[in-house]
């Protein structure tokens, strides 16, 4: 039953939208840029864009969440030609996760060789404090323990092999690039760098669930991201991710604090502007061209 109950996600359906959107976009794209919640801004620096609404575009899931506006965008940043993601997919809105992360593959297909990534997430870290932003170095796949993962079913040899190692997901050189922009620009004080564990929501985690996370080694928690990531790296595509720390979970059951969605749409706009800096000048920084490794993912 798996390749009739993946119809519709695969290679033959990825090429078409990847051409169809080519054929009308200004630029091929060697960057793709995912925002989060209130993070949109950074689609807004892109010079000589041409837009496409999810809803136009063949194939495409559409966004159902406040706060992403659901639009293709693409043109240049800092001279780089660029793709821009302005609202992504979740488990949570009810696609199959093969759908919501169609969009990597749809990068992979029409050149893109490193994705850049960002959302809001809820700091576990008893250290960090809303507006902290962390650079992303490992995560932990909660739903994948259960077998939710969008490699699940017949393996899509087009894009990547079987079993894509997951050590090094998230590239170090960006990491490094992104710290020493960080220092540059006056923003070591806010800058992190931690583990960052997807769950599949809506709801927001419980205390007990929190605690647990912790103890886990997780530094932030997440609806989103992961699962992209995975099927960038099977696309053998370069990787950084960003969290921007919109809420402190809450750990005290004598708490009377709670998480809501506002606050992460409001501490996004906050900081917006910062983090539209830190990547813009990452991207501008970018050798696109050496870091790539002929499109291929490393192997552990």
């Amino acid at each position: 039953m798996f390749p009739e109950s993946l119809s519709g996600y695969g290679y033959e359906e990825c090429k078409a939208t990847a051409d169809w959107l080519l054929d009308q976009a200004p630029v091929r794209p060697l960057v793709g840029i995912v925002c989060g919640s209130g993070l949109g801004g950074l689609a807004d620096m892109l010079k000589d864009q041409k837009i496409f609404n999810y809803g136009d575009i063949p194939n495409f899931p559409k966004s159902t969440v406040h706060g992403h506006a659901g639009r293709l965008v693409f043109g240049t940043l800092k001279g780089k030609p660029c793709v821009c993601m302005q609202g992504r997919f979740h488990l949570y809105e009810g696609y199959p996760i093969q759908k919501i992360t169609m969009p990597m593959r749809i990068f992979k297909l029409m050149g893109v060789k490193t994705v850049i990534l960002t959302n809001a997430a809820g700091g576990l870290n008893q250290d960090y404090k809303v507006g902290d932003v962390m650079i992303i170095k490992d995560h932990i796949n909660m739903p994948g323990f259960a077998g939710i993962n969008p490699l699940s079913g017949p393996n899509e040899e087009s894009f990547g092999t079987r079993f894509p190692c997951m050590s090094d997901a998230y590239d170090r050189k960006l990491q490094q690039l992104a710290q020493e922009v960080g220092a540059e620009l006056g923003y070591s004080d806010f800058l992190r760098e931690g583990v960052y564990c997807v769950l599949g929501g809506p709801s927001f985690e419980t205390i007990a669930e929190c605690r647990m996370l912790t103890r886990l080694g997780a530094d932030a928690v997440g609806m989103s991201t992961v699962h992209e990531v995975i099927v960038a790296r099977h696309c053998g595509m370069q990787v950084f991710a960003l969290s921007l720390i919109t809420n402190q979970a809450v750990m005290d059951y004598d708490s009377h604090e709670k998480a809501n969605h506002e606050e992460v749409l409001q501490t996004g706009e906050q900081r917006s502007l910062q983090l539209v800096k830190l990547v813009s000048t990452m991207v501008a920084r970018l050798d696109v061209a050496s870091d790539y490794t002929n499109g291929e993912a490393h192997h552990c």
